[in-house]
């Protein structure tokens, strides 16, 4: 066994332990016992008294055993899976024979809604324990894939939002080529995960949450308020409901964060000065809504509403699931548009077009020609963030003004920066290439067109919004959902929609402005309606 254990982390005091242990149940642990074991549905927070035990990872066909942690009197165990509800994926052994606490997760997740100091320790010791998983541990996840296609992008991002710790191969390089042949996989097996020792081919966001467990089952728990959708709207939505008593689950198609999650950089945000990425403010949020109880499942695909009991909503699932609750709040804004020109799908499919410019998106293309198409902020974002990791951009503008779409503070960056050329009263006529885009035609009104050098399109034309599952709910001839004083008959609450028990906020709302601000003083707005919906329940 790797005798290198992670530093201790955040530890409670004395007085925070008793407090914590009051929610518990002491038991006596042999020493060669284990606690929780890889594989397991789901685990117990532990308080160790006067045991002492290690978290192991267990040995695989390629690595040894490894010890992770060592804790000892006055250590507790337990990282992010704990109130993610992932599979338990490490193991704890007595080492040294005693006494423990155990607490359940409901009683852990009502002491961290009670007991502030030691949410707060609690939840940074959790986070600091998964980056140290990360790294030491990444082997309990492997992905390995073909890095500039559709489907590998999508498993990876997933894994990233979800704050799973795993690690990545790419199928090009010597470690990826070892991995393929260890688990037997072929090209046509990509992307792949290897999930403690299992192979999971032809890997979607939806088969490793299967795997890992975290997907909704049917008879978990009753529920107060379904929200559904994950960008800032429905996450605000859901700390709010959360932190004011709600059982509340969030339900979101693909991940967490929506189009904010891939935004490069918000740099007029309330509270950040200095910008923040869309990724980095949906992990803080979803930490943020673990600390409270909400109750997270994705990917999710919610397909429509029964509302044949106006005080009981039933919201329906893809895979035939019911979750009856008392309020819905919908908050599934809007699906991006796609240029209506040929081989658009081939490219997209093979990772050439998209639609988001995070972290993982920028770095395949350092250093290369790209083109960004859109006149908004997004775009603007989307274009320095690539300039500045070395690449030259073509900024696609089909408007005549720059400035018709775009703030003030990036459309003199973008003018600014030697990496950037924009192109206003354009539009994109082709793509070319083989296996990969390796050009586009821009045409403009009495011009010749002309052909640029692309090795990736990142699209920022705007969205339609994602209101079809919403049977029953009335809406606007574009789609948008009908609010309060937007609906013919009323009186209305605040972003309560046509069916009393369901309400619409964020981007999906008619008449919304699209802000990420915006949509989170909608979410937490919205769930002060739902109080008074639920008056006299």
């Amino acid at each position: 066994m790797n005798d290198g254990a992670a530093p201790r982390g955040p530890v409670l005091n004395d007085e925070q332990f008793r407090r914590l242990a009051a929610y518990g149940e002491v038991e006596h642990a042999e020493a060669g016992r284990d606690l929780y074991v890889s594989g397991d549905d789901s685990y117990d927070f532990f308080l160790l008294l006067t045991a002492a035990v290690d978290i192991i990872r267990d040995a695989t066909a390629i690595e040894p055993e490894r010890l992770i942690f060592h804790g000892g009197p006055g250590d507790f165990l337990g990282e992010l899976n704990l109130l993610t509800g992932q599979h338990v994926y490490l193991t704890a052994r007595v080492v040294a024979a005693g006494t423990v606490v155990r607490i359940g997760a409901a009683k852990l997740r009502r002491a961290l809604a009670e007991q502030d100091d030691i949410a707060d320790l609690v939840l940074a010791a959790f986070r600091e324990r998964r980056e140290v998983i990360r790294s030491a541990a990444g082997e309990v996840l492997e992905i390995v894939g073909h890095p500039e296609t559709a489907a590998t992008l999508e498993l990876r991002t997933y894994a990233t939002q979800m704050l799973l710790p795993h690690t990545w191969r790419s199928a090009t390089s010597h470690p990826g080529r070892s991995l393929m042949t260890a688990a037997g996989l072929t090209a046509d097996d990509l992307p792949a995960a290897i999930v403690g020792g299992s192979v999971l081919r032809r890997a979607t966001s939806r088969t490793l949450a299967e795997r890992l467990g975290l997907i909704y089952r049917a008879d978990e728990y009753p529920v107060d308020l379904v929200v559904v959708g994950a960008g800032p709207a429905g996450l605000a939505a859901a700390v709010y409901g959360a932190s004011e008593g709600l059982v509340t689950v969030l339900l979101d198609r693909s991940g967490l964060g929506g189009q904010a999650a891939k935004s490069a950089r918000i740099e007029n945000y309330l509270g950040f000065p200095h910008g923040v990425s869309g990724a980095n403010l949906t992990r803080l949020a979803m930490i943020q809504a673990l600390k409270f109880g909400v109750r997270i499942h994705s990917p999710c695909a919610v397909t429509g509403l029964d509302l044949s009991d106006d005080r009981r909503p039933t919201v329906l699932l893809e895979d035939g699931v019911r979750i009856p609750c008392r309020a819905v709040i919908a908050a599934t804004g809007a699906h991006y548009r796609r240029l209506d020109i040929p081989q658009w799908a081939r490219f997209e499919k093979s990772g050439c077009v998209r639609y988001a410019a995070t972290e993982l998106d920028v770095r395949e293309y350092e250093y290369q020609p790209v083109a960004v198409v859109g006149g908004a902020n997004s775009a603007g974002q989307a274009a320095l963030s690539l300039a500045a990791h070395g690449a030259t951009v073509d900024l696609i503008v089909r408007g005549a003004d720059l400035e018709a779409g775009m703030s003030s503070y990036l459309t003199d960056r973008v003018r600014a920066h030697s990496r950037i050329r924009i192109h206003t009263d354009s539009t994109v006529r082709e793509l070319a290439g083989d296996d990969t885009l390796t050009s586009i035609v821009v045409e403009r009104p009495g011009e010749r067109p002309e052909r640029l050098a692309c090795h990736a399109l990142f699209c920022f034309i705007g969205a339609d919004p994602v209101s079809g599952w919403l049977s029953g709910v009335a809406k606007a001839d574009d789609g948008f959902v009908l609010t309060d004083s937007r609906l013919p008959t009323g009186p209305r609450l605040p972003f309560q929609t046509s069916a009393s028990r369901v309400f619409a906020v964020g981007d999906l709302r008619s008449g919304s402005t699209k802000r990420v601000a915006t949509a989170v003083g909608d979410g937490a707005s919205a769930v002060s309606s739902v109080h008074v919906a639920l008056t006299g329940d």
